[in-house]
């Protein structure tokens, strides 16, 4: 086979996942001297293995156990109800494939700029691919992340899977063993419970799904424990016998016909030999950047998404995207203000956090406004009074801080805390927003009137906002 030619461009990017995606978008608003360098399968880790096709499995779960509430409703016949797997599994797989096929059509559009292969530094400008060598004036990688499996776990072969393989199973056989809590396991280990498979969740440390707030914590722990075997604070271990996996964690010990790894991703930083482009690493063995340009001090080089162990979420890695795509096209490197922080587990229900985490403001001045579900009006009418919200607000100014909540509706309220809180907001502020009657966003109003009593900021007389006009204006 002929050695491709040398190539001399102005930005590579080694990654077509999300981040590589939103990345080239913004160079070719400045240049077409550019091109994408990507091995393994397209289609971005969200829309073929992550966010989406989970989304679709829990669909299918929560709809499922939702019979139970019918005869509280005055609904009967919820025992004729029944899972027909290979059903579930080929709409999971057939909306996939939809999402999957949005990224390809745009992959398809820019074919004449992709090289397939393994890209590795020879220098920091430099990259080695499969034996074409390729430089180029700013490198923005982006190569994302893969599943972490301990390498033991290896030898047990499809009786161990991650989100890789899960999703294309036309059959699911129980018990089950999901073995990380944090969004994945969370997700799809209640979503097996839910369809009638036998699962047991397993976490080495006592917080999950991204929790830091032990009030918060405690209550989700004990809403999931009502449906799931949660079994936290010890490693699991695993053991291989005939026709079974033994999973033994502390004093807990069980068999089980397949084992979920969702233990979290890891950066997808081996092939590339990062040490040849002089990329300092961190403590954790994670490059050193700058989250607000993306760069790495000194270089040439821009990081994106997964790759750079930071946030690790869709939206995130889409700015980072933007924000590696505009410097690498520009001489002065221009920093962006990153958007609040926000994650949502589509646990039911929903475990969500909006801004500054308790861990972060526990030591701070601060006051917290709190409300719990069981007793709100719209949550008990919609037979989903479970949860609990927590508000962190500064004590002297009332600036919102933070929030972290297990809640019906929780991606809701976490996206209205997230603005308010990007938004500077104080807590009597956010009170004067409309809060309609009845729905669950009533209930974060109750939340932010108990904290607005113990701020040291002055209220206001009404949380009416007051007009300020003279007398013969319209305030509208």
């Amino acid at each position: 086979m002929n050695k491709k030619p040398d190539l001399k461009v102005k930005v590579a990017i080694i990654g077509a996942g999300t981040a590589g995606m939103t990345a080239f978008r913004e160079v070719q608003k400045v240049t077409d001297d550019w091109v994408m360098i990507h091995s393994g399968p397209f289609g971005t880790t969200c829309a073929r293995v992550g966010c989406m096709p989970s989304k679709l499995f829990i669909q299918a779960a929560n709809d499922f156990h939702r019979r139970h509430k019918w005869n509280e409703l005055g609904l009967h016949g919820a025992d004729q109800l029944s899972v027909d797997w290979p059903a579930v599994m080929k709409r999971v797989q057939t909306f996939r494939d939809r999402f999957v096929g949005g990224v390809l059509k745009t992959i398809d559009s820019i074919s004449n700029k992709i090289i397939h292969g393994t890209a590795q530094f020879v220098e920091p400008q430099v990259l080695d691919v499969d034996g074409q060598r390729i430089t180029a004036d700013k490198i923005i990688i982006a190569t994302g992340s893969s599943p972490i499996v301990p390498v033991p776990w290896l030898s047990f072969n499809d009786r161990i899977l991650t989100t890789d393989e899960f999703f294309e199973q036309t059959e699911i056989i129980g018990p089950y063993a999901v073995v990380g809590t944090g969004v994945i396991g969370l997700e799809l280990g209640q979503a097996l419970s839910r369809l009638g498979i036998e699962t047991h969740l397993f976490g080495d440390i006592p917080f999950i799904g991204g929790l830091t707030d032990p009030v918060v914590n405690d209550y989700a722990l004990q809403t999931l424990k009502e449906e799931l075997n949660l079994h936290l604070g010890h490693r699991a271990e695993l053991s291989k016998s005939k026709n079974t996996i033994g999973v033994t964690a502390g004093p807990v010990s069980t068999e089980v016909h397949q084992v979920l790894a969702a233990m979290g991703r890891k950066p997808n930083l081996k092939p590339l030999n990062l040490q040849a482009a002089g990329v300092p690493l961190d403590e954790r063995g994670l490059p050193k950047f700058n989250p607000h340009t993306m760069q790495v001090e000194g270089l040439p080089l821009f990081l994106a998404g997964d790759i750079n162990g930071d946030r690790p979420i869709l939206h995130e890695a889409a700015d980072e995207g933007r924000i590696a795509g505009y410097n690498a096209v520009r001489d002065d490197v221009i920093r962006f203000q990153r958007r609040t922080r926000l994650g949502i587990t589509f646990s039911d229900p929903n475990l969500a956090y909006a801004g500054q985490s308790f861990e972060q403001i526990k030591d701070t001045d601060h006051v917290v406004g709190e409300v719990r579900f069981d007793g709100q009006g719209r949550s008990l009418v919609m037979a989903k009074a479970k949860g609990i919200l927590r508000v962190y607000v500064d004590k002297e100014s009332g600036l919102l801080l933070g929030a972290e909540m297990v809640a019906p509706a929780g991606e809701h309220l976490a996206h209205l805390l997230s603005w308010a809180i990007q938004k500077k907001m104080t807590v009597h502020e956010a009170l004067a927003m409309p809060f309609y009657h009845p729905v669950v966003e009533e209930g974060l109003r109750t939340a932010l009137r108990e904290a607005s009593k113990q701020v040291k900021a002055p209220r206001p007389q009404l949380e009416v906002p007051e007009c300020h006009k003279l007398p013969h204006e319209d305030c509208s």
